[in-house]
């Protein structure tokens, strides 16, 4: 029997397991539904998430996207039959004692390595580069930033997609335009970002502009509020995802919101509410995580409408570069050299 055939929906939603049940299978074929996120309790180990990456693909044409925060240190979903790679801190520290060649050099394969391994296992996208600066006062970015220099991380974290993107693997950067610089955690509640606009474009914002420039398709905007630019949080602002994202910084492609569960969107009423306010301001796909109910209360106000395919830049593809794959000996060193790299610069 042939799959369904249904244009992609905005909402990216989760799974309670590592297996799909027949009520997912049910509720993955609703319209507003676009694709999946991966959290730990999805990801057993490699073959697991291999079969059930094949599972979601066979649901329906076009096949749902498969997206996972797989960035290295803490922030790991899947850490069983692949690489376990260090904090990204670790490439700007190799920048700092080693120099730029040698930084860009790893930052490049560390990408070849991500994207061959998730893209084996059917993964079509990864939140990845986190390109917040590390201004020393967010605990939840921490040792998630490359490095304070905004042109470090640009280079870093260009090399880094670059590598990901030879492989088929789509890039997502984060978080749109900064969230290295406030102390509050916007999974629990609402940063403020009191910094002026020209202190912003002058940091912060270079690395999106970088990436931007190089091609990246994708970018997700932070839970935090500027109220010197705008006097909503950035993601569901208009002005900072159409006037400045969109216009000013010429970004054509796919915007994704971060998690409408958490804490730093919650100012904006009910998840219904908090969706139609992220689509208004620009954003092509909405994460919801976590919370099922919250997920189909979005999925029954969406359901109405009708979606063009918003997500088709993302979906992941076979490398471009025929040399790009990494042989198994080949991903074997270098997954010692990356697994070594936190360790030797400790």
């Amino acid at each position: 029997m042939k799959p369904p055939v249904l244009p992609r929906g905005p909402l990216l939603v989760d799974l309670a397991g590592p297996v799909l049940t027949a009520e997912e299978r049910e509720r993955f074929l609703h319209p507003a539904v676009g694709g999946v996120i991966l959290f730990a309790r999805n990801c057993l180990d490699a073959a697991q998430v291999r079969a059930l990456c094949t599972d979601l693909h066979a649901l329906r044409q076009p096949s749902l996207l498969i997206a996972i925060d797989q960035e290295g240190g803490r922030v790991q979903r899947l850490t069983a039959g692949v690489t376990r790679f260090p904090p990204q801190a670790s490439l700007g520290r190799l920048w700092d004692q080693a120099g730029m060649l040698p930084a860009v050099t790893m930052a490049r394969d560390w990408g070849r390595l991500l994207g061959t391994e998730l893209r084996g296992l059917g993964i079509d996208l990864d939140f990845t580069p986190c390109v917040d600066l590390d201004w020393g006062v967010s605990v939840v970015i921490g040792d998630r930033a490359l490095h304070r220099d905004p042109q470090v991380v640009a280079t870093l974290a260009e090399a880094l997609w670059r590598g990901l993107a030879s492989t088929g693997l789509r890039g997502v950067a984060k978080h749109f335009p900064g969230h290295g610089a406030v102390a509050a955690d916007s999974h629990l509640a609402l940063p403020v970002d009191r910094r002026p606009w020209a202190e912003l474009a002058a940091a912060d914002l270079y690395p999106f502009a970088a990436l931007i420039a190089a091609g990246i398709p994708g970018i997700m905007p932070a839970h935090c509020l500027y109220p010197h630019v705008d006097d909503r949080p950035a993601g569901f602002s208009r002005h900072w995802l159409q006037d400045i994202l969109r216009r000013q910084m010429g970004f054509a492609g796919a915007i994704i919101s971060d998690d409408l569960s958490m804490g730093g969107a919650h100012g904006l009423g009910d998840v219904p509410a908090r969706a139609a306010a992220a689509l208004a301001a620009g954003c092509d796909l909405l994460l919801i995580c976590n919370d099922p109910a919250a997920a189909d209360q979005a999925m029954a106000a969406l359901a109405a409408r009708s979606w063009a395919d918003r997500a088709q830049c993302l979906a992941g593809l076979a490398g471009a570069d025929p040399a790009a794959g990494l042989a198994t000996e080949e991903s074997a060193a270098l997954a010692r050299r990356i697994a070594g790299l936190h360790a030797s610069l400790s």
